[in-house]
């Protein structure tokens, strides 16, 4: 498929959106977009580091189907901030619309390897991939497959012991390594002033997200 030209909308796909860790059903919206002849683009910044684990794949089901995929080693697989890796379908789509090959930037080993000056509009780029590769070879596949299990495992440990206090609740089902809680029966006002006063503290960091105007702490 060459990049949407006519107007059509383009659509994106989640794995694991921001405010609880949600999915989207990737199959689905990739065959509607086929159908339509919509560009699809996965976004998987956070929970796309967890597809390193064979037992989080079904996860991606559906991916076959997109057109782009996205996710950022810098959330959640031990690379400094920042580094995005993206992969696409059919690289032409991207360097057809961003080509640039005046005379004066033409060399003698033009197109025996990824030219990255046509995949976006600035000429040069930062040597992101160096991280990212320093990272892979410290750790190994086993190292960061280690890495993702020990975070999930201590997610359902601290959902164990929001469970065991009957002034809290677990809002959304634990999800990879995000826990989605708040002050059972409580206003939003009051859940607010607690995350305020742990963050206030120096020694927890949390950070707040909303549901139907419904507040709670993430």
């Amino acid at each position: 498929m060459e990049i949407n030209t006519s107007g059509l909308p383009q659509v994106v796909g989640t794995i694991g959106a921001t405010p609880a860790c949600s999915f989207d059903n990737l199959r689905e919206i990739g065959e509607v977009a086929q159908e339509f002849g919509m560009w699809h683009h996965v976004d998987a910044a956070y929970a796309g580091s967890a597809l390193v684990c064979e037992e989080y794949r079904y996860l991606m089901d559906g991916l076959e189907l997109a057109e782009s995929f996205n996710f950022n080693p810098h959330k959640w697989l031990l690379v400094n901030f920042d580094c995005s890796a993206m992969w696409l379908k059919n690289t032409r789509d991207v360097t057809d619309a961003f080509n640039v090959d005046p005379l004066y930037l033409r060399h003698d080993h033009q197109g025996q390897q990824p030219d990255y000056r046509h995949w976006q509009i600035p000429l040069s780029r930062r040597f992101r991939s160096l991280k990212l590769w320093f990272v892979m070879r410290l750790y190994g596949r086993q190292g960061l497959q280690d890495h993702i299990r020990k975070q999930i495992a201590l997610a359902h440990e601290f959902e164990a012991l929001v469970r065991e206090d009957s002034r809290f609740e677990i809002f959304f089902p634990v999800t990879l390594g995000l826990v989605s809680f708040r002050l059972k029966n409580e206003s939003n006002d009051v859940n607010d002033s607690l995350l305020k006063s742990i963050n206030a503290s120096g020694i927890i960091h949390m950070v707040p997200s909303k549901a139907k105007d419904t507040y709670f702490l993430r």
